[in-house]
């Protein structure tokens, strides 16, 4: 593969990159362990109402094709932004949301034969650059050991799961409050 590049997105290059970055997601979970077949129109219906979001900023990591993609916005702090709460968000996630710079990662996706080389790292540090040292969140599935262990060895800390309504499972809860290297 040739060299790796980082780019960032506008909202319009995300729109536009929207077939791509659904490759990558497919590419990402297809067969990933505790995991459904990836639903790729469901993703792209996310991704579609997650570009209209204040703050949203996205990441793409590739070369001659895309292998990588990171993206999230700013929360809002009504808790609008995870629709699965519909008494607005739990306490935990309010509390974190509450500063009015936090900022969510909706995203991190990495193709499987590009994994364990730094990819995730480079994508997430991108994306959150420009909101640090503000807080960020991030909601994994439970049981996901390898994202967890990604977001632990980045300085995120678990703080706690979530129990939205079904058939959405159960999430755990990441925070990064410090600000990056």
């Amino acid at each position: 593969m040739s060299e790796l590049f980082l780019r960032g997105l506008s909202r319009w290059q995300a729109d536009t990159q929207r077939e791509a970055v659904a490759d990558v997601y497919v590419a990402s979970y297809n067969g990933a362990a505790g995991r459904a077949a990836p639903e790729r129109e469901n993703f792209l219906r996310r991704l579609e109402d997650h570009v209209q979001r204040p703050g949203f900023e996205m990441v793409l990591a590739g070369g001659d094709r895309p292998v990588g993609c990171a993206y999230g916005f700013r929360a809002d702090r009504s808790g609008v932004w995870w629709p699965d709460f519909p008494e607005g968000p739990p306490q935990a996630l309010a509390e974190i949301t509450s500063s009015p710079r936090a900022f969510v990662v909706a995203e991190l996706m990495v193709v499987p034969d590009q994994r364990r080389r730094h990819v995730a790292t480079r994508l997430q540090q991108h994306l959150l650059a420009r909101w640090a040292p503000s807080p960020a969140v991030a909601l994994l599935p439970q049981g996901n050991a390898a994202a967890g262990a990604a977001y632990h060895a980045w300085g995120w800390t678990r703080t706690g799961s979530l129990h939205p309504v079904p058939p959405t499972p159960p999430l755990d809860l990441w925070a990064h409050r410090r600000p990056l290297p």
